[in-house]
């Protein structure tokens, strides 16, 4: 099958698994604040589907000085973006204990030889996950990235959280 076919081929299965889910009755909704390129969290079903997020700057870009955003070690940014994520998942009427997937990419650290620092990245997260209050742990992938869509921070992290019943 020559590589036109193939796609044309995954076009169309796509298309009909689009359709069958639009069929089964299940409601869809954007939560998309501000004028964002994306939505960031998309409900389907009883299932929120939260776009990644990436860590806060510690200490901002200074256009003037010339000098770049900092946002800190791992731990910081694994922080950071785990309270995005549980912001944006109270305002849905969600915890923490709901997340049932996390997605984390993550980039070698310049400032340590570009090696990978997955024990900082766990260290945040054992502050959200597994803990005496919140016991619960989603299935998890981490995974290193060549690249991030924003020079500087050194993860992203999505989630997806089902709403109990």
């Amino acid at each position: 099958m020559n590589w036109k076919k193939l796609v044309y081929a995954g076009a169309l299965s796509m298309g009909f698994g689009a359709l069958a889910f639009a069929q089964s009755g299940v409601t869809v909704k954007h939560i998309q604040p501000g004028q964002g390129a994306i939505a960031s969290a998309v409900w389907a079903g009883e299932t929120l589907y939260v776009s990644g997020q990436l860590p806060s700057a510690v200490t901002p870009a200074d256009r003037a000085k010339g000098t770049p955003a900092d946002y800190g070690d791992m731990k910081t940014q694994a922080l950071s973006a785990f309270a995005k994520i549980e912001g944006i998942l109270k305002e849905q009427g969600l915890t923490m204990a709901d997340v049932v997937m996390m997605r984390v990419y993550m980039l070698g650290d310049p400032k340590n030889e570009g090696k990978l620092d997955f024990a900082g990245m766990n260290a945040g997260y054992s502050q959200y996950f597994g803990t005496k209050d919140q016991p619960n742990k989603p299935a998890r992938s981490a995974v290193q990235v060549a690249a991030l869509a924003l020079a500087g921070p050194l993860l992203e992290v999505e989630v997806m959280a089902v709403k109990s019943k």
